[in-house]
This record gives C-alpha cells, structure tokens and sequence, in this order.
C-alpha cells in the first residue's frame, strides 16, 4: 500500500520473525527431522509441484518453518542432489510463462 501524502510504497508486507533470523538452526518445536523432510521434498516433487509450492505445503501442511533450517540445505539443492531439479530456473520457467499468456491474449 502506499502512503497518502508521500509517494512511495509503506513497508507492510510478511517477514520471519527476528528469532529465526538469528538462528541458523531449527526451532524446538519443529517435529519432522531432515531426512524425513528431504524424502518429502522429493515426493512433493514428483506430485509435480515447484520449489516455492514445495515450501508453502511444507510450511502449512508439515510445520516446517524452513527447510534450509531444518536440512542445512535450500529446496532446488535437494532437488539437485535426487536429480529432480528442472533444467530452467523457476523464475525464468515463470516469466516464459507470463510472456506465453500476454502474447495469446494480444
């Protein structure tokens, strides 16, 4: 949102909480260990999901606040790891994408 009287944007927006910034492990309450997470993000993969649908489910289905806290290890390096990585990063697979659509709608 903007502000009124000034013309430039507010500073709302989502943000991890400062403790998790600090930490470079995983909270106390975090249930699942990290080869149950990684086996997850594989399976999660083959349902056909990206690495940001990967963390959302992770993160609302699973209590995983992070997987790079949790595993030591980011989503697309998992990934990486099993050979199930795409071969396009996800930001440029989306932007293909977005241009695919503006271009059948003109």
């Amino acid at each position: 949102m903007a502000r009124i009287y000034a013309r430039r944007r507010g500073r709302s927006g989502s943000k991890r909480p400062f403790s998790m910034r600090l930490k470079q492990v995983a909270p106390d309450w975090v249930e699942p260990s990290s080869e149950e997470v990684e086996s997850k993000v594989v399976e999660l993969r083959n349902q056909g999901l990206s690495s940001s649908e990967i963390g959302i489910r992770l993160r609302d289905s699973f209590s995983v606040p992070s997987v790079r806290l949790v595993t030591g290890k980011k989503i697309t390096s998992i990934l990486r790891e099993q050979e199930r990585a795409s071969k396009l990063p996800e930001d440029i697979q989306n932007l293909m994408r977005k241009a695919l659509r503006i271009r059948k709608h003109l």
